[in-house]
């Protein structure tokens, strides 16, 4: 069940997109939507965020892991660059 929720949140893909090794979309679905109501994700998140600020390491996440449609990559548009408004 975790595996399956870091999965997503790491790949940007819906449930219905889970590989099968997870298991069925809707019990991962069904799961994760009784553990958020009941607070057991919150407890876990928690757990682990004691439990990596223990660690002498220093772990994050950027915005370079977050998915950006094409139009907003600097990609050529008509074949020129994209100008930007600001």
């Amino acid at each position: 069940m975790l595996h399956a929720i870091l999965y997503m949140t790491e790949n940007g893909c819906q449930r219905r997109g889970l590989p099968s090794q997870f298991g069925k979309w809707n019990t991962i679905y069904y799961r994760m939507s009784r553990w958020a109501k009941g607070g057991v994700l919150d407890r876990v998140f928690e757990h682990w965020k004691e439990e990596i600020s223990s660690l002498p390491e220093v772990f994050s996440m950027d915005s370079a892991s977050v998915k950006v449609h094409l139009d907003r990559t600097g990609a050529l548009k008509r074949g020129r660059p994209v100008h930007w408004k600001i």
